[in-house]
């Protein structure tokens, strides 16, 4: 008689259990986000000024690359587009901060209109639009492309940029997220921060600027992750930082003037700086071809057929037809440039070869995926998106990536 009501009661109890597992929610426990976080022009050694203990708590309890090299050029919008498609610039389409395409005409950072315009980014699939397909929620917190409906997809939640948003405010955003009933909280997000690059920018990558900068990011990571310990979601999400290049320091010392080597008249120049590209007008061709990639000191020149095979870059109708790139802590600009009044002078820039030590970017990952304590060598950063859509279980693009590269960061 007891072996049969035992029978009963535990049918009756499966029986109930089955009922109710399909209208129940998750608990938090079993909610595991992904978060991307970039915090722009953070170099790779920054890590090791003792300026930012959580970071380093994450490195040292995660995984930590020794550094990671930015795709070529080592420019904002060239590599933060990588990092969510997998696709090296001359891929993806973005191939610089400043380009021409012979359709669309111009592209700046500062031009909000192209930045929505999918155009200019429907050359790579970045990972919101590849989740969302795949059934997903994602957000993002800021980042370069994600205002463009990209093949027809934004994120389920995103913000328009806005520099004046202070990083415990886009905090505060990502945590609205992440407390969203069950049903609406986004498995992928990501958050942006860019005050680093700025100060870097300013007042060069050794200033006191620059350390008030990190300091100021330290407060508000350390809030992050203790807001995240109070919802229990610390030990189940997936927290993957990176940088998308780092920094080194200029002065009005080291300029080079572009006038100087051909006769501006004969061009349309694309873009100068760190990097600078012209498109020879029509009979001018061979002519600024040859006086350009003949040797010049401090810099280097390519016709954009002859760029060295492992900067990857060189195929896109948008990269112009002959390339330059000073060296480290070098710009090239134009006379006209240089005569503008008021002209500031930078104390650092970015954008130079990405073999140079000063162009390595941070990685560090953290969460139930991850194996503790590893430190890795340095990779390409191309390979992130391969180990993002791997963690969210997810099919990924076509990319130049491969998650062999990372396949050891992982626990399973």
């Amino acid at each position: 008689m007891k072996l049969i009501f035992r029978i009963l009661f535990y049918t009756a109890l499966l029986a109930l259990t089955a009922c109710q597992s399909p209208t129940s929610k998750p608990s938090k426990a079993a909610y595991t986000p992904l978060i991307l976080i970039s915090i722009d022009g953070f170099r790779a050694d920054y890590l090791d000024r003792g300026l930012t203990p959580t970071l380093k708590m994450l490195a040292d309890d995660g995984v930590h690359a020794k550094a990671m090299r930015p795709s070529f050029p080592t420019l904002t919008f060239p590599n933060h587009y990588t990092l969510v498609t997998g696709l090296y610039p001359d891929h993806h389409g973005m191939v610089s901060n400043t380009m021409w395409d012979p359709s669309l005409g111009r592209f700046s950072m500062s031009n909000r209109d192209a930045g929505r315009d999918r155009r200019w980014w429907d050359g790579g699939e970045p990972f919101w639009v590849t989740a969302d397909k795949q059934g997903l929620r994602t957000a993002t917190m800021f980042w370069p492309g994600s205002e463009a409906d990209t093949h027809g997809y934004r994120p389920d939640y995103y913000q328009p940029w806005d520099g004046k948003v202070t990083a415990d405010q886009r905090i505060d955003q990502v945590l609205a997220w992440l407390d969203l009933p069950a049903g609406e909280r986004p498995q992928f997000i990501t958050l942006y921060l860019d005050k680093v690059d700025h100060e870097g920018h300013e007042h060069g990558p050794d200033s006191p600027e620059v350390a008030d900068a990190m300091r100021g990011y330290e407060m508000a990571l350390a809030r992050f992750v203790a807001e995240l310990k109070k919802r229990d979601l610390y030990t189940n999400a997936n927290i993957v930082i990176v940088s998308d290049h780092g920094m080194t320091a200029v002065d009005p010392s080291r300029m080079l003037v572009l006038d100087k080597w051909i006769d501006l008249g004969k061009v349309d120049v694309v873009t100068a700086g760190v990097l600078t590209g012209v498109n020879p007008k029509p009979g001018y061709e061979a002519e600024i071809a040859d006086k350009l990639v003949a040797p010049h000191e401090h810099a280097r020149c390519w016709r954009k057929s002859e760029i060295p095979a492992r900067l990857h870059y060189g195929s896109n109708p948008r990269v112009p037809a002959v390339v330059c790139v000073a060296d480290d802590g070098w710009r090239i600009e134009t006379q006209a440039f240089l005569n503008r009044p008021p002209h500031h002078e930078n104390g650092g820039e970015h954008g130079y070869d990405n073999a140079d030590p000063n162009m390595r970017a941070l990685f560090i990952a953290h969460g139930p995926a991850f194996r503790h304590g590893l430190n890795v060598p340095e990779f390409e950063n191309v390979n992130v998106y391969p180990l993002l859509a791997h963690l969210l279980g997810i099919k990924p693009e076509k990319n130049d990536g491969d998650l062999k590269v990372t396949q050891d960061m992982l626990r399973h």
